[in-house]
Order: structure tokens, then sequence, then C-alpha cells
């Protein structure tokens, strides 16, 4: 199999194989399109989420606390302690483990979170470092959002713009062959920049938004990128989609990398815009909201019945499937450029 997700079929089959709740406590289990599981503590439920970071080496540490960070957000929940496994390849500086570590300390004193355990270690056989992570957080009943809650009628809203992670990590991490492509020193910087602004996070516009609408699922865009997202959220809720492209703002660094490098924004790596699922009613609202906080967001389609399918509308007034990606644009170009 190539490098990034399992494809969702294979997953879904995996994951057929777990038995049955023994405790009664699980309120959302694993499954193709959950961002995180949620067990039921009592007066709250705990909402549990575990990422790695494997595509980017430079803020590895960072990147594995926002990233963790977003899918709890995405279940209406605040993010409160972090476990953290970091692997390091045979002959690892000690300034390397210390650098990891101040990472992670560092976005755990940005998102108020605390770092209460995991591990490191040197392993054998890697050739990069590779970090672990594990965020929890609470919710009330009332407020958690599921990734399967997305309904027929439903507005699609996006936050910030595809594709931030993604066009950050090559400019971070392939910036020579970027280069060699035709891209731009001043570009480069930008993009590598996309991580900070407009951000990866989505933690504060994804609980603004269980604040001020009846959001029905949220969905953050990781690996696969928005139009795996899409697929994701439609297959979890079992319900079809309709996209209009023209809609779906990509930021300008994102057009230029990708333009350059012959890759899909659709399918490149989009933490940093937040997918939101909620009642036509209450988009106006939560958009209004959005703008005071300063953050971007617009309408991108509709959720529309299962056996319509998941459909972009083209500029031109055309019409397709959304295309599907087997793996992430990031990790295809970084396997074709060696």
């Amino acid at each position: 199999m190539d490098i990034g997700k399992l494809p969702n079929q294979l997953l879904g089959q995996l994951l057929a194989r777990i038995g049955p709740d023994v405790s009664g406590r699980v309120v959302v289990g694993p499954g193709v399109g959950q961002d995180a599981a949620v067990i039921d503590m009592g007066q709250r439920l705990l909402v549990a989420k575990s990422d790695p970071i494997t595509f980017a080496s430079d803020l590895i540490g960072w990147y594995a606390v926002h990233i963790n960070a977003n899918d709890v957000a995405c279940m209406g929940a605040k993010p409160a302690w972090f476990l953290a496994t970091v692997l390091l390849p045979q002959g690892a500086s000690q300034s390397l483990a210390e650098g990891i570590f101040d990472q992670i300390l560092d976005a755990c004193r940005q998102m108020e979170v605390e770092l209460v355990g995991g591990h490191i270690e040197i392993t054998h056989r890697l050739d990069r470092p590779i970090v672990v992570g594990a965020m929890l957080g609470e919710v009330e009943r009332d407020r958690l959002v599921r990734g399967s809650g997305a309904q027929p009628g439903d507005d699609l809203i996006l936050t910030k713009g595809i594709a931030i992670e993604g066009t950050a990590v090559l400019a971070r991490e392939a910036a020579d062959a970027l280069r060699r492509k035709g891209v731009a020193a001043a570009v480069l910087e930008t993009a590598s920049g996309y991580i900070f602004q407009p951000g990866i996070s989505v933690v504060r516009e994804a609980l603004l938004a269980v604040e001020k609408a009846a959001v029905h699922a949220m969905h953050d865009p990781t690996e696969g990128g928005l139009a795996t997202a899409l697929y994701e959220m439609a297959e979890a809720s079992g319900v079809g989609m309709w996209l209009e492209e023209a809609a779906i703002p990509v930021l300008p660094a994102t057009q230029a990398v990708c333009r350059a490098a012959g890759l899909d924004p659709l399918g490149l790596m989009a933490s940093g815009a937040l997918l939101i699922a909620l009642p036509p009613q209450d988009a106006d609202r939560l958009l209004a909201a959005l703008a005071e906080a300063g953050i971007a967001a617009g309408r991108i389609g509709t959720v529309t019945p299962q056996d319509a399918g998941v459909i972009i509308g083209k500029p031109d007034g055309g019409r397709m499937a959304l295309p599907t990606f087997a793996r992430d644009e990031v990790a295809r170009f970084l396997a074709q450029e060696g």
C-alpha cells in the first residue's frame, strides 16, 4: 500500500472486527469519519483522540498538540490534557529531544492544555522523529457534536480556506524541489508561515460554532484534504453533498504551489479549515459570529440525500463526482521527488 491513510473500505473492514461495547459507556466509538472517541463519565463526556505526526519534521511537537486538539474540538469539547509519545532516530542529539519537548510545552501553554504524560525513546531503524499525540477533553452532553450528524438540507460552511497545512508542510519540507519548479522565494516564505497565519488550529472556531449555532456535524480536513473530509462526513452521516467549486477558498500560496507542482488543492492536507454542517437558519448567525471574531468563512455547498452522491459543480455550469484521493497530495509529491 502507498504511504498515507488506509483506504476507507479497508479501514471499515478492520473496525468491523471490534466487538460490542462491554462497558456500556462508549458514546462514540471508532468509525470512518469520526474525529474522536467519546466516553460517558457521568455528568460529563470525555473526548479522546490519538494521532501521529509523520510528514512534518520541522515543529513536529507543535503540530502534534494542535492536530490532536482540533479533533477534540470538532466534537464540541475543549482540549484539556495531552500525552505525547516521541520516537527519535538512533544517533539523535540531546538538542533534538529538548527542541521537540519544548515545542510540545509551548503549544500546550498556548492552548491552555496540560501535558500529563507520555513516553520518549530512541528507536531502531527510524530516519526521522515521529510524535504520536493523545488529547483528552470534556464536553457537556447537550453540546456533543458528532462527525456523523450531517442532515439533508444542511448548509456546509468552511472556515479560512484550503490547504493551510499541506502548503506549509511542502514549503518547509520540500522548498528546494518547489524552487526548481519555479515557486518564488516570497511565495515559499508566505507558505511556510501558513501554520501560524491563518494557522492550523480550528479550536477557536469549533468552540464558537457550538456556542452560536445548532451544529449537526464538524470535521477537521486533514490527510487527503477537503475532498477526503467531505467523503468521510458523507459516509459517516449517510448523506450526499453538493459543492460549488467556485465557493471553495483556495489560499494564494496554495494556488501557486499546486500550480507549479501539478497538485490538486482538494487533496492536499487541510488542517486549519473547519468543515461545519448546520441548519440553513443558523448559518447566517454563525457566519456573522465568525466574521466578528476575525475568522474568514463561507458557504461551500449543501447536504443532500445519500443517493444524490457527492457532487461538485464547476464554474462553467458542469458537474462531476468530487475527486477522490488514494493518498494525500503531499505524500504523492514527496514520493515522486524522492
